[in-house]
């Protein structure tokens, strides 16, 4: 018997790998896995809906819920986790110590529905005093021109956006003190010159960020994966089959990380790192599915509300297709 045919693009990921490489196949479906970077998939799949199934930007999915026709279902599956304190780069000359230095500075992001934007903002506004709409954000390409948003924002009034000029990049700007600060998930080359020109805010983003998870026990989430709603719709049972390899794969890279023989990654003190942080974070620190994340989605969703990119904060319940959400028992 044939199988259903689904093109997924994704990054490539360890806890991916095993889907991208066969050795799991999710049951009655024959995945086509594109390894595509990440703003390359999402542009993609946001823009034009090319793939039936897709890593996405969990704000971007969260934004296209505001669309009537929300062309998109997601699974509680989280390719991307990332504390984002080492993530705010700052100016050397900008005066910025202190994370409410931030205050009414000239602050950019690539853009303003970034995942990991919304999570710094919503951080240093819990965490910091920094009021989100302390100052206008300024957006556009990191490294390249021409960047705009993926999808449409409906901002309120207290939220101001503006463009970078058409020749321009945010990473260079940076460097030469045109913006005075910088969110952004991707490292800028500027900062990869160390010249001293751009640093971080946090520069012992390490511990202070093992801080805020032992204060909070969030681990935030940055990727959730979507499927086409159409292609849901017209196959409801693909949520509950591309779940489970989900799961498998992920067993896979926790079973090689365990591993002592000999090391399957190029890090020298890997069985250390694993080690610790099994102590801090517990043996599953990756947890899929809804239960173990309602603290940090709950937190998330209310960032996206009180940024103006949702209009009311989302329910977790309406996030992810319920095929995914409960299995069977024996």
């Amino acid at each position: 018997m044939s199988k259903l045919k689904l093109s997924f693009a994704c990054w490539n990921y360890d806890r991916t790998r095993a889907l991208m490489d066969g050795s799991v196949q999710p049951d009655g479906i024959d995945l086509n896995y594109l390894n595509l970077p990440v703003e390359e998939t999402f542009f993609r799949m946001a823009r034009h809906r090319e793939f039936d199934v897709a890593e996405m930007s969990l704000s971007s999915y969260c934004v296209s819920l505001n669309r009537p026709e929300k062309p998109f279902i997601a699974l509680p599956i989280f390719p991307s986790r990332f504390f984002r304190h080492s993530s705010i780069y700052v100016n050397a000359a900008s005066g910025i110590k202190e994370p409410k230095d931030l205050i009414g500075k000239r602050i950019a992001s690539p853009e303003y529905q970034m995942t990991a934007p919304v999570w710094i903002r919503g951080i240093l506004q819990d965490h910091y005093g920094v009021p989100v709409a302390a100052q206008p954000y300024l957006y556009g390409g990191e490294e390249e021109t021409g960047r705009i948003e993926k999808l449409k924002l409906d901002l309120p009034p207290n939220i101001k956006l503006h463009p970078i000029g058409p020749t321009q990049t945010l990473s260079q700007m940076l460097h030469d003190g045109e913006i005075d600060a910088l969110y952004t998930a991707r490292m800028p080359s500027s900062f990869q010159r160390n010249d001293g020109k751009v640093k971080r805010l946090f520069e012992n983003y390490a511990e202070v960020e093992r801080a805020y998870w032992r204060e909070t026990g969030i681990f935030p989430i940055m990727h959730t994966i979507v499927m086409r709603r159409d292609v849901y719709e017209a196959n409801r049972w693909i949520a509950q089959s591309l779940t489970k390899a989900f799961y498998e794969s992920q067993r896979h890279t926790y079973d090689d990380l365990a591993e002592t023989a000999a090391l399957k990654s190029m890090l020298p003190w890997l069985v250390a790192h694993v080690e610790q942080t099994r102590r801090e974070m517990g043996e599953d620190w990756w947890p899929y599915g809804l239960d173990r994340n309602c603290k940090t989605l709950e937190t998330f969703t209310r960032y996206h509300f009180e940024q103006g990119l949702s209009k009311r904060q989302l329910s977790l319940d309406e996030l992810f297709a319920p095929e995914s959400l409960e299995s069977f028992k024996i």
